[in-house]
């Protein structure tokens, strides 16, 4: 699925000058929600009203200021990745959607034109622009975006759910970057994109899914989520417990989601001879592992996964949420702008699932 080619259309009636935005204002920790104008909508842009946003780890890591926050974003930056509208006006000469549509945006502007992107692996594109990062992303009223990062949203799919088809699609990248049918899979961490993941697997064929956590209530959205056995972390010998419902062989598949240095020891640990793990989580430094035979002797195949393939992981992941992936069962607080606050707070403790901001009624 891609966007319809239409022609040119002017600016709906009625947008505002002005704007509320949530911006990091000052390099300390926390944000400031603020008035702005509305930007415009550029050769080759749209306009988006913002409806539903999702605050993601890369948000709580700009809203912490901390080292990689503070070398990476500007201030004054508007923030926020995961979000969709309406569009509500096109730029001059711009093509390829129509003002009204609801759509979900990719975050990731790759340039199209250098060898990594024409041999299709824009996803990882070295001159990669983030929206929200290295752009004035969606956690605003209004946002103008390349229209060639919008995905059109199917009828039957709910704002909140369009709003977090970016994490779906990390799921779905790290989920079926290797065979899961009648395999067993280990979900190490589960954070949204972690119960998202475990969500494709059952949905893909796995056999037999494990997740483990410290965390009581995300151990119990994995069970919604479809996981078989459940693990806490704190109190269990996560890796020794798999091997020993596995016969003593470990998982074929192992999806660490966590970051932790202690969580990818553990994946190393509970993968199966021969067996396949995906790195999704990021650490905050540098991790020490046993080589030699966790991934050597075990002939491991370890792989990294960023963001999601263009277009071909939200091809996927739109059908799988169409098909009935429970999207919604992730999301488990919502807030309207205002009260961001509240809503990173949560992120803060640890809590839940997925939380959403209401941007727009």
């Amino acid at each position: 699925m891609r966007l319809q080619v239409e022609p040119t259309a002017q600016a709906a009636p009625s947008i505002p000058q002005r704007m509320r935005a949530l911006s990091k204002t000052k390099p300390t920790a926390g944000l400031e929600l603020v008035e702005v104008p509305v930007p415009e909508a550029g050769s080759g842009e749209a306009l988006v009203r913002v409806l539903r946003a999702g605050i993601c780890g890369t948000d709580l890591h700009i809203y912490r200021w901390d080292a990689w926050a503070s070398s990476r974003v500007a201030l004054g930056r508007v923030i926020g990745h995961e979000f969709c509208g309406i569009v509500t006006a096109l730029g001059p000469g711009t093509t390829g959607v129509r003002i009204g549509e609801l759509v979900a945006v990719e975050c990731h502007v790759a340039c199209g034109a250098c060898p990594i992107c024409r041999a299709g692996s824009a996803h990882v594109c070295p001159r990669m622009q983030v929206i929200g990062v290295d752009r004035n992303g969606g956690f605003a009223d209004y946002v103008a975006v390349p229209v060639q990062n919008l995905w059109p949203i199917p009828p039957g799919i709910e704002p909140e759910v369009a709003a977090i088809l970016d994490p779906v699609g990390n799921a779905v990248h790290a989920a079926l970057s290797t065979e899961l049918v009648a395999r067993t899979v280990a979900v190490i961490g589960c954070g949204p994109i972690g119960l998202l993941a475990i969500g494709v697997a059952r949905r893909c064929g796995a056999y037999r899914i494990f997740a483990s956590d410290i965390r009581p209530q995300r151990l119990d959205l994995a069970r919604v989520m479809g996981a078989d056995v459940v693990l806490d972390a704190r109190t269990t010998p996560v890796a020794d417990r798999i091997r020993e419902m596995t016969a003593g062989l470990g998982a074929d598949v192992v999806f660490e989601m966590s970051g932790s240095p202690e969580g990818i020891r553990t994946g190393l640990r509970a993968l199966r001879n021969g067996g396949f793990l995906a790195l999704l989580g990021l650490p905050a430094g540098e991790v020490l592992v046993d080589l030699v035979n966790d991934v050597i002797f075990k002939e491991a195949t370890v792989r990294g996964i960023f963001g999601r393939r263009l277009w071909e992981t939200w091809e996927l992941a739109t059908r799988l949420v169409e098909g009935g992936l429970h999207v919604r069962s992730v999301i488990t607080h919502r807030f309207p702008l205002e009260r961001y606050e509240e809503a990173f707070q949560i992120l803060e403790r640890g809590e839940g699932g997925k939380v959403i901001l209401e941007v727009a009624p």
